[in-house]
């Protein structure tokens, strides 16, 4: 009689472990129904559409997560209302009257008094902290127009150089990044420039795969903008210019954004100038959690708008996206920050022709 009241009391021992065991499946059962059904209300989000497809087609190498989630059907429909109808009209050169960029003693608005503002003992640049919610970058502000030009790796066809070398190896004191450049599965290390590169008034380069138009500068130091051959544009006085695009703003006009213009949301690099002449780099840090996400067309070009951009184009983004400042990697690129940033083919540098005090900010903001 005892040995049956011992074995019912070990399997009801059983019953009870069984039963913590089942409990504790259900939960984990419940909890994965919880998460898949989470994870198809977010893709199926219109709004997270809109920024996953883009995001990932407007890279060079990962592409395929949009593909990863979504259908052909639906990424083809979402990336034809996502895109950039852009200002095709003439640039005006005559519009852009190089003057007086020295401080004021009034300005209209804050974005004016920094703009005008000098660091200490700088007059060739100033650099800008950029912060917004989701994210962060660089605003360099140059006086001179005169004292930007384009530098072009010595390797071209062979291999590409940081921004860093490029401002070092042609006395710069600061730099961004410039056109695009054969990436095949992210290896790419900025040997092949896409399109077109004038350089001192010579066409020195073209390879096919170029996207946009004509970014450069005129032998005045106006910003031009074209979809005209480099020939044409030579002849035309441009000296510096590399083959990027879309044009942002174009003789004040800001292109039609749809959607967020088929770019999503990444690091930006950005040349602008103003009516005044004076030249602005804007690079924005991106694909970094917790830190900045990117920006979107619509997100740069409100920030060049507060700093009365008159002409804007977008340059290569992504992962290659950085700014040297006096020899030093200034921002955090999505990539390759432990050696000093990507190697690329070209980049937009600041020179001090003139001499001029310049003295580099101590530290980042």
């Amino acid at each position: 009689m005892n040995e049956e009241i011992e074995i019912l009391e070990l399997d009801e021992d059983k019953k009870k472990r069984f039963s913590f065991k089942l409990n504790k499946f259900t939960v984990l059962v419940i909890l994965l129904d919880f998460f898949v059904a989470f994870g198809l209300v977010v893709i199926n989000n219109d709004e997270f559409k809109d920024f996953w497809i883009p995001t990932a087609m407007t890279t060079m190498s990962h592409k395929y997560l949009a593909y990863t989630l979504y259908k052909e059907d639906t990424v083809n429909k979402v990336m034809s209302e996502n895109y950039i109808e852009q200002n095709t009209e003439k640039i005006n050169l005559d519009d852009i009257v190089i003057g007086d960029t020295k401080e004021k003693s009034h300005y209209s608005s804050k974005y004016e008094k920094d703009l005008y503002t000098r660091m200490e003992n700088n007059e060739v640049y100033k650099i800008i902290r950029i912060e917004e919610n989701k994210y962060k970058g660089y605003l360099t502000v140059i006086y001179d127009p005169s004292d930007v030009e384009l530098a072009v790796s010595s390797k071209l066809g062979k291999a590409g150089q940081s921004v860093n070398t490029l401002v070092k190896n042609n006395n710069g004191l600061v730099g961004i990044n410039g056109g695009g450049f054969e990436d095949l599965d992210g290896w790419g290390n900025g040997s092949i420039p896409y399109g077109a590169i004038i350089k001192n008034g010579q066409h020195i380069w073209q390879h096919d795969g170029g996207s946009g138009g004509l970014i450069g500068f005129t032998k005045e130091h106006k910003m031009y903008l074209t979809n005209k051959s480099p020939a044409d544009a030579i002849k035309e006085g441009m000296i510096d210019a590399v083959e990027f695009g879309p044009n942002l703003i174009v003789n004040g006009k800001v292109s039609k954004i749809h959607g967020d213009g088929g770019w999503g949301t990444a690091p930006r690099s950005v040349i602008a100038q103003r009516k005044d002449g004076i030249v602005l780099f804007l690079i924005i840090e991106g694909r970094l959690p917790g830190y900045s996400t990117g920006a979107t067309m619509n997100d740069v070009i409100d920030i060049l708008l507060r700093y009365k951009a008159y002409n804007a184009a977008n340059l290569d983004g992504g992962a290659s996206s950085t700014m040297s400042v006096e020899g030093k990697l200034w921002n955090k690129p999505s990539a390759g920050e432990s050696y000093g940033g990507r190697t690329v083919s070209n980049a937009w540098i600041v020179t001090n022709k003139q001499n001029k005090p310049a003295q580099a900010p101590l530290k980042k903001k």
